[in-house]
């Protein structure tokens, strides 16, 4: 189980990068089409002026359970621990354990 206060900070960065995606994507845009340097050092410190954690790169996939941040599966959200688990109890559709 993951510490509270790292699913904590995860939930804000979600928070802060739902609420500039839109400012942060047009500042972005512009940048690449501007054509004067003095324009593209205007714009790239608008972009330097808004949260860090407000980046999508920042955000980090954790399992929905139990917050681990690695072995993650996508398709389910769930780290491979419990991944493991709920297979063997059937709780996941179309997974069942290979044998050979």
């Amino acid at each position: 189980m993951a510490k509270k206060s790292m699913i904590e900070r995860e939930k804000k960065r979600i928070k802060l990068h739902n609420k500039y995606r839109i400012k942060r994507t047009n500042l972005i845009k512009s940048y690449k089409e501007a054509t004067t340097f003095s324009l593209k050092l205007e714009l790239h410190s608008k972009l330097q002026k808004l949260p860090r954690n407000s980046a999508k790169t920042r955000i980090r996939n954790r399992c929905w359970k139990t917050g681990r941040p690695r072995g993650l599966f996508r398709d389910f959200g769930i780290s491979r621990h419990v991944f493991r688990e709920m297979a063997h109890q059937c709780l996941l559709p179309g997974v069942t354990k290979s044998s050979w």
